[in-house]
């Protein structure tokens, strides 16, 4: 070890008095006793939004709150509201309750005055929180994810989309229900994420063991959020779009008990469609041959396996280049698009889907799902999808038009929410300050203008 390290591990470092390099011959002193200072002001966007749509409140309605009022410190609110914006910030880990638990914009976001109020939860606080949720009240809180999706439209819309997908949680603990996954080559949660496909809105996000979706388990809560999307839509058309894991035959029947329900899905190939499709691919290949140049084929017909009701729709997309030749197959109910048309922009668009997962998944750090319980668990994954919410409603509303209408949520968690801020609570009010010099104080200015107009 050099004297470099030893000085940096000598116990007789002050850790709140630092020298840093001087400026033209003056020396630098640097202590961490800024009062009341945080580095997260932009998350008062998220609070005032937040106060708009009202959902952490809506989430606070579906848990029963059965402690003894004499002995409780933080309400459930007020915890569900520390979680939240420290996943939104980018403070993934409830252990980073303890360090930011006397933060001035989280205690505000919390419902909680900045010097007066006591502090936040800490990390045991928030655990044992966690930990008291019963399947009941999660199951509640799946639901408020969708009303509050319904709620975000000002009237019926004409059409939407459900696009549904699974994703790798990789576990390294004693996670209850975690289960191997050849394909991961990890011991994993597999939660099922769900959003409509136009707007990107999030709709519900359901944590389930390892093992990939079996079609009929995500048919049953596709069912459920069918039936209360159509208590109050009785006209959308509802579009069920996925890979080829997604098809079922009690998909396609249920379709047929109401006209305005669509599904466009993958399916896996085999002999039979390989036959059926065996013209469209020696035509492909043929004219690769004289041409040289990739060719892209489709063609559409009707298929009926041995387990299926009826016939159905299926397109087959034939593509034959250099490496090869690549067929795909999808399974639809829409009769009323043209073959290349369906597949190009109705089926391929659900790619956006990744980006919506990664989203969710890398840049909110959604994976977290490292408790015991697999209730609580499921509570953490509900957490980032609130935050998911809140960011995704203030890019696509509040920020349309600027540079942040179509970056990612690590650009705005980085270039917006995180803004220095000095809280000072006064005795008629609150005074927090900005710094003067602030590359996107322009944007921030008109965001808080925007939410000035909207509480008139």
């Amino acid at each position: 070890m050099n004297s470099t390290d030893k000085s940096i591990t000598n116990n007789s470092v002050n850790p709140d008095f630092i020298n840093i390099s001087p400026a033209k011959s003056k020396p630098i002193e640097v202590k961490y006793s800024g009062s009341k200072i945080s580095s997260d002001g932009g998350l008062l966007l998220l609070k005032e939004l937040e106060n708009q749509t009202e959902i952490i409140k809506d989430f606070c309605a579906c848990i029963n709150d059965e402690r003894d009022s004499r002995y409780i410190d933080h309400t459930i609110e007020s915890l569900v509201s520390q979680r939240v914006y420290q996943i939104a910030g980018g403070y993934e880990d409830a252990n980073d309750c303890n360090s930011l638990r006397d933060d001035a914009i989280f205690k505000l976001c919390s419902g909680q005055l900045p010097e007066t109020d006591q502090d936040l939860g800490s990390q045991s606080t928030m655990s044992r929180f966690e930990n008291s949720i019963r399947r009941s009240e999660l199951y509640r809180i799946a639901q408020m994810f969708v009303l509050n999706f319904m709620d975000s439209y000002e009237s019926e819309p004409a059409a939407i989309i459900l696009d549904a997908d699974d994703t790798n949680h990789n576990a390294y603990g004693d996670q209850l229900q975690i289960e191997f996954n050849n394909y991961y080559g990890e011991y994993v949660f597999m939660p099922l994420h769900i959003y409509e496909g136009l707007s990107g809105k999030l709709i519900t996000t359901i944590l389930k063991p390892g093992r990939r979706s079996k079609s009929t388990n995500v048919f049953a809560i596709l069912i459920r959020i069918i039936k209360l999307l159509r208590e109050q839509w009785k006209n959308t058309v509802i579009i069920i779009r996925g890979d080829s894991h997604f098809h079922c035959p009690q998909l396609t029947s249920y379709c047929k008990t109401d006209n305005k329900i669509r599904f466009i899905t993958g399916l896996s190939g085999n002999s039979k469609l390989k036959k059926l499709s065996e013209t469209t691919i020696k035509s492909a290949e043929n004219k690769y041959e004289k041409t040289k140049e990739p060719i892209k084929m489709y063609h559409s017909f009707s298929y009926k396996a041995n387990s299926w009701e009826q016939q159905e729709r299926i397109i087959v997309k034939v593509e034959v280049n250099e490496k090869g030749t690549n067929i795909r197959y999808i399974a639809t109910n829409c009769v009323e698009f043209r073959t290349k048309q369906l597949y190009e922009l109705g089926y391929c668009a659900r790619g956006a889907m990744e980006l919506r997962i990664k989203e969710h998944k890398t840049y909110l750090k959604s994976e977290r799902t490292s408790c015991h319980k697999f209730e609580a668990n499921q509570l953490r994954l509900f957490f980032h999808s609130v935050a998911y919410v809140l960011i995704h409603t203030l890019q696509k509303e509040v920020l349309k038009g600027t540079e942040f209408a179509n970056s990612t949520m690590q650009t705005i968690q980085l270039k917006l929410l995180k803004t220095a801020a000095k809280v000072k609570e006064l005795k008629t009010k609150i005074k927090i300050e900005f710094p003067r010099c602030c590359p996107v104080r322009n944007i921030q200015t008109k965001a808080f203008n925007i939410f000035e107009i909207l509480r008139e």
